[in-house]
């Protein structure tokens, strides 16, 4: 089983580099010049796309081809008070530079929308503006020139104190988005709330391909172990919705995510790094029946705890774990 390391949005290593840089709407309301205010958040977003670029090539350079985009790539971009501003046109060759490297250098990408996003929520105004952030995220990717195959990854959300009914709710909301919105979308189990196999039961339900994350797992579970839910895990990213856009010799691996525990009394919180062992004893449980799988390292210490977790893992060369480059391994199965 081939298994590709990536990280999330900021580099530990490259200085002042933030995909990030924001501004405020109490910021933006005190400029008196409402279309100066509106160029100098172009150019905010335009230095987050450019550094977005840096960190890509820094990725390329140490063999890391998965990775996941900050999605604050352009600041206020849903706000209420600006939606009649399109920002689209100003960084039309910002967002083509990311992508065309994206695309060279056959990087798998993604984005994770925020905690506000949630398709389960049972009031109309945050249902809407849920719906306008997935928009968003979908009109970045496109004006990256990227395929289907590069997602936005979300929860189920809030279960409002009746779990079965907010599942229904995602179901049926997820039934009225767009179809780019669809087959941009993967669903994760959460730490608190929807377990791994109530998530899986919606993917399921949706033809959702399901990102299994372990930590999640860990903390929030019905009494299974991870790879017992494996199988059908792994049949939801053979649908459509999974597919779409991909090469029919080189489908796109399922996805996991993986962080440790931050301490015994905070077992939720991410560490810095990462813990091999438990990541190991699941992937090798996998591996038999897994050609290849992609692992998103959602450790505090970013692009340094996929080197640390890279050094780690050459130490168990002795055990069946064959290191093939900065961000890859190789499992015997």
């Amino acid at each position: 089983m081939i298994v590709r390391f990536g990280y999330v949005a900021m580099s530990m290593l490259i200085k002042d580099c933030s995909p990030s840089k924001t501004m405020t709407m109490a910021s933006f309301s005190k400029l008196s010049d409402r279309e100066a205010a509106i160029r100098k958040l172009e150019r905010i977003a335009e230095g987050n796309l450019h550094n977005t670029l840096r960190l890509l090539k820094h990725n390329n350079g140490n063999d890391i081809q998965v990775y996941r985009f900050s999605s604050k790539l352009i600041p206020l971009a849903t706000h209420e008070d600006l939606k009649g501003w399109d920002p689209f046109a100003a960084l039309k060759d910002a967002f083509a530079e990311v992508g065309r490297f994206v695309n060279e250098h056959k990087m798998r990408v993604s984005f994770h929308p925020d905690h506000f996003t949630v398709l389960s929520t049972p009031r109309e105004e945050v249902l809407k503006s849920s719906v306008r952030d997935l928009q968003l995220h979908v009109k970045m990717l496109e004006a990256m020139g990227l395929n289907r195959t590069a997602k936005n990854n979300i929860h189920i959300g809030g279960a409002y104190k009746d779990k079965p009914s907010a599942a229904g709710r995602f179901k049926e909301h997820f039934a009225g988005l767009d179809e780019e919105i669809k087959h941009r979308l993967t669903l994760e189990n959460d730490d608190k709330t929807f377990t791994a196999v109530e998530t899986l039961d919606v993917c399921k339900a949706t033809g959702l391909p399901m990102v299994l994350d372990i930590h999640h797992q860990w903390v929030n579970n019905d009494g299974e172990k991870p790879w017992e839910l494996w199988p059908d895990i792994m049949r939801t990213w053979n649908g459509p919705l999974a597919q779409a856009d991909a090469e029919p010799d080189k489908p796109l691996p399922p996805k996991i995510h993986v962080s440790s525990p931050k301490s015994e009394s905070d077992p939720r919180s991410h560490a810095d790094l990462v813990d091999p062992a438990p990541l190991l004893a699941f992937l090798r449980e996998i591996a038999g029946s897994t050609p290849a799988i992609d692992v998103m390292i959602e450790a505090k210490n970013k692009d340094d705890a996929l080197f640390h977790l890279m050094k780690d893992l050459g130490g168990y060369a002795s055990e069946g774990i064959k290191v093939l480059n900065g961000a890859s391994i190789e499992i015997s199965g």
